[in-house]
């Protein structure tokens, strides 16, 4: 894997658009505004998604499609996952047949409650795939501080060659088989941030925060084991440690939403301020859904969609959970 496409010029896709550029692996990016192209390509820089950060020349965009994969030896999907089935519907003539992709989005799709490789298998069959997850924010990435991520697939030798085309002194990739597990650990603490930033905003104290975090990871393994993962892998980087980030810094998109929403913002002012997209709004109801037709209790991440989706007062909320039975844990 030596060319890259990244499909989706975000903060995201072009943070890995750097990555690979120091793994040594050339990187072109779709995105579908021209602007954001022509600021990569002519001044080396993507203000809009990751301002600050500049590009090296190697790295070039495009907003045509098949132009991405002529030289392609794989792909990486980065566009949010609301939006992947509909990116890919645009692919499916063009992406080239058994080429290989790596999922990079964390969400579940609200309308089939599919995850990101479930829509890849059911658009692209002929790809084989990888999910690649982890406690990684764009902005560090980009700027070359340490992150550890984990690749899955259950093609090891697949996993293992992402791992080449993307690993460098300071992006550790580590590799795992259990793909269902890596990629619900990266959609549920979505959800748990936002709990998390609520609790903050509410001056609800630390010993609340962590009380949640704790919890919030038993919701995650129940819910997780529910669909076919092992509950280890939620002890890794895609589930505890993308808890622990996502719940804890205010670069979160989804914990500084919950501590607007916690200080006494309406949702729809509190997104009406925020320019990018906070996947926890609609994962919220997709967990939520998936969870009662699995037959798993989500309290934690029921509540967030309440109070999210159907006007639930937070206060409210928060009492009905702190009163709940005694239990083992």
């Amino acid at each position: 894997m030596k060319r890259l496409a990244i499909i989706g010029a975000g903060a995201w896709g072009t943070a890995l658009a750097v990555v690979a550029e120091r793994a040594g692996t050339t990187a072109t990016l779709w995105a579908r505004d021209p602007d954001v192209v022509d600021a990569i390509n002519q001044r080396h820089e993507n203000p809009r998604y990751l301002p600050g950060v500049t590009l090296d020349r190697a790295i070039t965009a495009t907003a045509h499609l098949g132009r991405a994969f002529e030289t392609s030896d794989a792909a990486l999907l980065a566009v949010p996952a609301q939006s992947l089935r509909a990116v890919l519907e645009r692919l499916r003539d063009r992406i080239p047949d058994g080429l290989p992709v790596l999922h990079c989005a964390k969400g579940i799709e609200i309308r089939s409650l599919a995850m990101m490789s479930q829509i890849g298998l059911q658009v692209l069959p002929g790809s084989p795939f990888a999910v690649l997850s982890g406690p990684s924010f764009s902005a560090e990435v980009a700027r070359d501080l340490p992150s550890a991520v984990v690749i899955a697939s259950d093609d090891v030798s697949l996993a293992e060659r992402f791992t080449s085309a993307l690993g460098s002194a300071r992006f550790r990739p580590y590799l795992s088989r259990d793909c269902v597990g890596v990629e619900i650990g990266g959609a549920v603490k979505n959800v748990l941030a936002i709990a998390c930033g609520i609790v903050v905003g509410r001056g609800l104290g630390d010993n609340a925060r962590a009380a949640l975090i704790t919890r919030g990871l038993a919701e995650m393994v129940r819910f997780g084991v529910a669909q076919g993962a092992e509950a280890e892998t939620f002890r890794g980087l895609s589930g505890l440690g993308d808890m622990v980030l996502s719940c804890t810094a205010g670069q979160s998109r989804n914990y500084s939403l919950g501590l607007a929403l916690g200080r006494g913002q309406s949702v729809d002012a509190a997104l009406a301020i925020r320019r990018v997209l906070v996947e926890g709004m609609a994962t919220a109801s997709a967990v939520v859904e998936l969870a009662d037709r699995s037959g798993v209790e989500m309290p934690i991440c029921t509540a967030v969609d309440a109070i999210l989706h159907r006007g639930a007062s937070i206060d409210a909320t928060t009492n009905r959970l702190l009163r709940r039975p005694y239990r083992s844990e």
